[in-house]
């Protein structure tokens, strides 16, 4: 293993996951794709960084220093920070400038870097400064529960707000569905069924595109290259 890593819910109703990790030596590993947005704060060799880190497309080859340590912040679907909003973040990551040795810049204040045990605490302080709100049209197309607008403004909201369509959210999300049943040890075909793939093949294509590993790969663990952070989910179809 090349870093631990461990996670919690939140109660916040714009958090997905709160997560932290370390770093035991420098290696190797497989960035696979997101479609949330996050903030991830860095601690290595005396310096912490705060960064905003947009959803990722595909998986990435990246290399993880030794002894590092890493607290990360997923928001939910819909949550935006109308400043910095992940449509301009596809794929990127910007580093928000330090005020001093523990606190950040942000929107012209300087705030504290958060923890593990007080992100939740974070979270509430930069929703009532407004700095992230909540877009209520995602999670109505994410439940099928559109009423008032039509499909085409819908696809417009959602794409300006999570920097994806809605598509794309679901074939990330049932790739990583996938890849968690497989190292649970769910077979092949039964993962191909459970989550709504064509056939193996196209199970295999869409791993290697957003996980970065066949699924042969994704269940033998020791000969497989590690993967960032996964949590289980729900099947999107």
């Amino acid at each position: 293993m090349i870093f631990t890593y461990d996670e919690r819910p939140s109660d916040s109703p714009f958090v997905e996951r709160i997560w932290r990790a370390h770093s035991e030596r420098a290696g190797s590993f497989s960035s696979v794709a997101m479609s949330h947005w996050e903030m991830v704060v860095t601690r290595h060799q005396d310096k912490t960084t705060l960064t905003v880190r947009g959803p990722e497309t595909k998986a990435t080859p990246l290399h993880c220093p030794a002894d590092g340590e890493w607290l990360g912040i997923r928001f939910k679907l819909g949550t935006v920070m109308p400043h910095l909003p992940a449509s301009k973040l596809v794929d990127g990551a910007v580093n928000l400038p330090n005020a001093a040795s523990q606190s950040f810049w942000l929107h012209g204040s300087a705030w504290q870097f958060p923890d593990f045990e007080n992100a939740d605490t974070f979270v509430d302080w930069l929703v009532r400064d407004r700095l992230i709100v909540r877009e209520p049209v995602v999670e109505a197309a994410l439940q099928g529960q559109l009423k008032e607008l039509s499909i085409r403004t819908a696809r417009r909201h959602f794409l300006r707000t999570t920097g994806l369509t809605q598509s794309a959210v679901r074939q990330i999300e049932r790739a990583r569905y996938a890849t968690i049943l497989l190292q649970q040890g769910v077979s092949i075909l039964d993962a191909v069924y459970e989550v709504g793939y064509y056939d193996q093949p196209h199970l295999t294509r869409s791993l290697k595109y957003f996980i970065g590993q066949t699924p042969t790969q994704i269940m033998d663990s020791s000969r497989s290259e590690q993967l960032s952070f996964l949590y289980k989910t729900e099947p999107f179809r």
